[in-house]
């Protein structure tokens, strides 16, 4: 039996959008934590100009959990979304008498991530060695199989293997 992770988020990431940091999370932190549904209403109602590209992020968000994770659109929420500050563009105006002002023209990054409810995040696997694949597997993988479904003390209690079983098969650079 093995415990596996299973993915539930997918994520869309608009890089340089010629924006205000600002302006993209004051329609960002009206949209944190809804559902798929909900936010495009929502987005298609707020006045503000950040809405559009931040409606084709959530709308390229879903596109990938649906392909990706193969759910619908009823399922999704937006479990994070944030805005980060990107690159400024600056240029140069022409003023009077030869001198020029600089424009500072400010980029961000938006990140949507959507998580889907109907999806559990652990995933268990049953599987029935032959004798010649548990000979196979074992000297692959250097251990016992009842030492490899052991609960470890980290943080994530359903690793299969922990990091110091994998890495210290006494070789050169064993340090123990």
């Amino acid at each position: 039996m093995f415990i596996k992770e299973r993915k539930t988020e997918v994520y869309a990431l608009g890089q340089h959008i010629s924006m205000s940091v600002h302006k993209a999370r004051r329609v960002i932190d009206q949209i944190r934590g809804r559902s798929y549904e909900e936010t495009l209403m929502i987005l298609e109602l707020m006045p503000y100009r950040a809405c559009y590209p931040i409606f084709k992020l959530v709308y390229s968000a879903a596109a990938n959990a649906s392909y990706i994770l193969r759910s619908t659109e009823a399922n999704l929420f937006i479990s994070k979304a944030e805005v980060n500050e990107g690159t400024t563009m600056k240029r140069r105006k022409l003023r009077a008498r030869g001198r020029s002002y600089e424009i500072k023209r400010p980029t961000c990054h938006i990140t949507i991530v959507m998580k889907d409810i109907s999806l559990n995040e652990y995933e268990e696997e049953f599987f029935f060695y032959t004798d010649k694949s548990r000979k196979n597997a074992n000297k692959f993988l250097g251990i016992d199989s009842m030492e490899w479904l052991k609960k470890t003390n980290r943080k994530n209690q359903y690793r299969a293997i922990e990091d110091r079983d994998r890495y210290s098969n006494g070789g050169p650079w064993d340090k123990k």
